[in-house]
């Protein structure tokens, strides 16, 4: 065979050559594209592959005891490596924690009012948000004895009546609906929250207390609820936000969002919150 044939092969050998390095060179990564993957995230943001760890600390109206501290317990099974954490009591003493450096995560309030006071210190980070609303009740005690049917009732001489203070979501509530009725009631004392109102007809230190409904559903046979109309002129919002200064952001975040969830929304409602 002549030298002029065999040129044309090695010709075809060395092209064959270049197409196998090219089409290796395809199949690898590029650093354009790692890139354009780390620029899908943001700092408001955290990728949905990572993994949310570390404790979450919740400040929270006492009326939310019940149902927050099951959807705490959800929360962390979701999500193992988690904790939630909850201080509740009056929102204006929570609301004044959070003012005056306590660390926390998440504020859920029973009122915008006393949402207020984080948000005018500029302690929010965002706008917050109403996720849950709540009317008032009278509590009595089980079965009723003294045959409280209304609210005048509760103005009844001898009758022993707890509110909450005034400061408080539920004692500003309270003294709304006495307005709407054209009311006026001396309690035997005024308590620095929901629970504290409620513990005292547990206990039969009071014939009555004006609660959330949501109380009177989780005290179960310890006392009786009675409804009353001018309750409807006193429904309170229920606003929850991120803080500013949170020391788990992300992780309270995702516990907001399980909250406004539909899985959450139904816990809530369960427990006789309304929708907002």
């Amino acid at each position: 065979m002549t030298r002029s044939m065999r040129r044309p092969r090695r010709m075809l050998v060395a092209a064959a050559g270049v197409a196998a390095l090219l089409a290796l060179s395809a199949c690898s990564p590029s650093d354009s594209s790692n890139g354009s993957d780390k620029s899908e995230s943001s700092p408001n943001s955290s990728p949905k592959s990572a993994k949310l760890s570390g404790t979450v600390t919740v400040f929270a109206a006492a009326s939310l005891q019940e149902s927050f501290t099951k959807l705490g317990q959800e929360f962390e099974r979701q999500h193992p490596g988690t904790k939630v954490s909850f201080s509740f009591g009056g929102s204006d003493s929570l609301a004044a924690s959070i003012t005056g450096g306590a660390p926390a995560d998440v504020f859920a309030a029973a009122s915008p009012k006393t949402m207020a006071i984080v948000t005018d210190k500029k302690d929010a980070a965002g706008t917050p948000v109403t996720f849950v609303r709540n009317q008032l009740e009278i509590a009595t005690l089980p079965g009723n004895p003294d045959k409280v049917s209304s609210l005048k009732d509760l103005t009844k001489s001898g009758l022993k009546v707890v509110l909450c203070d005034e400061t408080v979501p539920c004692g500003a509530a309270a003294q709304k609906a006495l307005g709407a009725g054209d009311l006026k009631l001396t309690p035997v004392s005024y308590e620095q929250d929901v629970k504290s109102a409620l513990t005292k007809v547990e206990l039969k230190e009071a014939d009555a207390a004006v609660v959330y409904t949501t109380d009177v559903k989780a005290a179960g046979d310890k006392v009786e609820g009675v409804e009353f109309p001018e309750s409807a002129k006193a429904v309170n919002d229920y606003p929850i936000t991120l803080l500013k200064n949170a020391p788990n952001a992300e992780t309270a975040k995702a516990f907001i969002a399980l909250i406004r969830s539909a899985d959450g929304q139904k816990v809530l409602t369960e427990a006789g919150f309304l929708k907002p």
